[in-house]
This record gives C-alpha cells, structure tokens and sequence, in this order.
C-alpha cells in the first residue's frame, strides 16, 4: 500500500475511531489522565493531523504542528495490532519527508519512557526526562529529532 493512501488527513467524523485508538494503548503507552486531552484536541479539529487507514480502519493517527516556532510530532499512537507491521516506520518516513519538504530541520517530540526508543531508532535524542511527567508510572522523555535537509 502507498503512503498515499495509507494517510489521510484528520476530520470530525473521525473522532470515535481516534478515541478508540486512544483505549486500545492505554494505559500501556498513555496515561489514562490524558483522554480528555486527547479529546479536547481532536475536537479543535487540529491542520495537520492524520489518520492512518488500512483496509478502511484507522490503525494510527500523529500530526506533525508548529507550536511557538517550533514543530513537534503531536499525539503519534498506532493500533497495537499492527506492532512489527512497519506502519510506525511509515509514519515516521512520512513525518521526516514531511519536514524536509517543508524546510523543517528540527521536530520536538515529547515521548514517554515507553516510546522514546520507538523514536530513537529514527535518531530522536532525549533532551530531558520528567518522572511521573504524564502521570502515575508514566514517565516523559522530551526527545529532539534532527532532520537533515
């Protein structure tokens, strides 16, 4: 399948499948504090957030969005059933190529201490880390990712 057609970008009528996603890592990639975050940003309908289908499911959603002068990877989470799929390696390709269309040479990603080595085999980098930062047991990881232009 081409990327193309694996991403798509985020729309209200998407919000239930994304809300679903959400459950299905949490609590293991998220903290169960955060679903009325994830909630209230979805329902911003935030530009530049995607979903990814395969065969008509959204099996992940991420954004790549300018905060303060800066861009980071918002709200990445994949479907646990496509773990060792490669879909996390195409997003992660998507969001490099994206960048480097855009002009963009450095991506913020706040992780958790679950994820970081996700993001550290696209050469991501711990800049801080926050225990407890996402609640309970779930620490933050605050990673930079490099992109060469």
């Amino acid at each position: 399948m081409t990327q193309s057609n694996l991403f798509h970008p985020y729309n209200p009528e998407l919000e239930l499948a994304c809300m679903a996603l959400f459950d299905a890592n949490c609590p293991q990639f998220f903290a169960r504090n955060e679903r009325d975050d994830y909630l209230g940003f979805l329902k911003s309908q935030p530009v530049g957030y995607h979903v990814c289908l395969l065969n008509d499911e959204v099996v992940g959603a991420f954004g790549l969005l300018k905060h303060n002068q800066e861009y980071a990877i918002n709200w990445i989470m994949l479907s646990p059933k496509t773990q060792g799929s490669g879909v996390g390696k195409q997003v992660m390709e998507h969001v490099i190529v994206t960048a480097v269309d855009q002009g963009i040479d450095r991506i913020s990603i706040a992780a958790s201490h679950l994820s970081a080595p996700f993001f550290a085999k696209f050469g991501a980098v711990a800049v801080n880390e926050i225990e407890h930062g996402w609640g309970q047991d779930m620490h933050r990881i605050d990673m930079v990712l490099n992109i060469k232009l």
